[in-house]
């Protein structure tokens, strides 16, 4: 069913996953279009964002954020046009990139996280990857907690999704080495041959650990974390003192209801920080970097627009079909940013 003027389609959260979610986890909805009230503004939602912290979101344990209530609209950040305003500085026909605009055709706003587009940018869904959220934490965590130098070696997992490309991307023009790892062969030489990585392991293969220590024989200086599990077992070996590890995610671990099978490795972790003098700090971009949004953009966009930062989408048609697309992306079968277009 397409978007329409009249009918306000929304996907809430129908129960907690345990471990990975399933589609009876979500429910589709009909609600009328929300009337924006003094100081709100009503947006009509054209792009949607699916991105791993939702996952987090579905959940009851503690964390950075509050949970999604059971029966309350699933978030995400939007590209939208704003119909209504009655809000200084947005006026009907603006096309904004909105964080808090939910699963569903049409979200109010305060003006709160919400950002004005060129009303002409040729690609509005690259707002919700390579310059949006996705783009940002991978930028502001390597120059920041990474400080790549040149002709260090820098490892980054899901090295083709929104923020392993950008980061391995922008290594490559600080003067670094760039290592990936990604799921599949088609990914690994998408990683070299596109984004100009030197080298991209498959995580799929059992050979990892090896392969990684082939690809890296002078160590591992920089190491973006978004993802844990056995990649992360592979890269501690060959960590250099001194070694940086930004941390945004751990996809691998997000589907989790109990502590992985093996030993436990909490304290070979410890004294390998120690003894290395290495520095793993974690990050909340917005809550980290906010201010710092525009200068990101600021060098971002000439760099994607002149093909420096290449980019890719993997895009779906319609907002019923979200929740499939969510599920299917925490398995990796998505390859790029993840996108929903909800209308044209």
């Amino acid at each position: 069913m397409p978007q329409t003027a009249d009918i306000n389609r929304q996907i809430l959260l129908a129960s907690r996953p345990v471990g990975a979610p399933v589609p009876s986890d979500f429910k589709l909805v009909e609600t009328p279009v929300p009337r924006p009230g003094p100081g709100q503004m009503l947006l009509r939602n054209i792009w949607m964002s699916l991105d791993p912290y939702m996952r987090g979101r579905m959940s009851d344990a503690k964390s950075y954020a509050e949970p999604v209530s059971v029966g309350g609209v699933m978030p995400c950040g939007a590209v939208s046009r704003v119909l209504e305003s009655n809000l200084d500085g947005f006026a009907a026909g603006d096309l904004v990139m909105c964080y808090t605009a939910g699963w569903q055709d049409y979200s109010l706003s305060d003006g709160s996280m919400v950002f004005k587009l060129d009303p002409n940018m040729a690609e509005p869904s690259q707002a919700l990857g390579v310059l949006g959220m996705p783009g940002f934490t991978g930028y502001m965590g390597l120059l920041d907690i990474g400080q790549p130098k040149p002709g260090e070696t820098v490892v980054v997992a899901a090295a083709t999704g929104p923020v392993g490309s950008v980061v391995g991307q922008v290594a490559k023009l600080k003067g670094c080495r760039v290592v990936g790892i990604a799921g599949g062969p088609e990914k690994c030489a998408y990683a070299v041959d596109e984004l100009g990585f030197d080298a991209c392991l498959d995580h799929k293969l059992d050979s990892l650990a090896d392969d990684l220590a082939n690809a890296c024989p002078d160590g591992i200086d920089v190491y973006f974390e978004n993802v844990g599990g056995k990649v992360f077992d592979a890269v501690m070996p060959l960590l250099n003192p001194h070694a940086r590890i930004p941390v945004c995610g751990l996809i691998a671990q997000y589907n989790a209801t109990s502590l992985p099978d093996g030993p436990d490795r909490l304290p070979q972790l410890m004294r390998l920080l120690l003894s290395q003098r290495i520095r793993m700090q974690a990050f909340i971009i917005f809550d980290n970097y906010g201010p710092h949004y525009p200068e990101f953009l600021q060098a971002m966009t000439p760099w994607v627009a002149e093909g420096k930062v290449k980019v890719r989408e993997h895009r779906v048609d319609g907002l019923e079909n979200a929740p499939q697309a969510f599920i299917g992306m925490l398995e990796g079968q998505n390859f790029g940013k993840m996108v929903v277009k909800i209308a044209d």
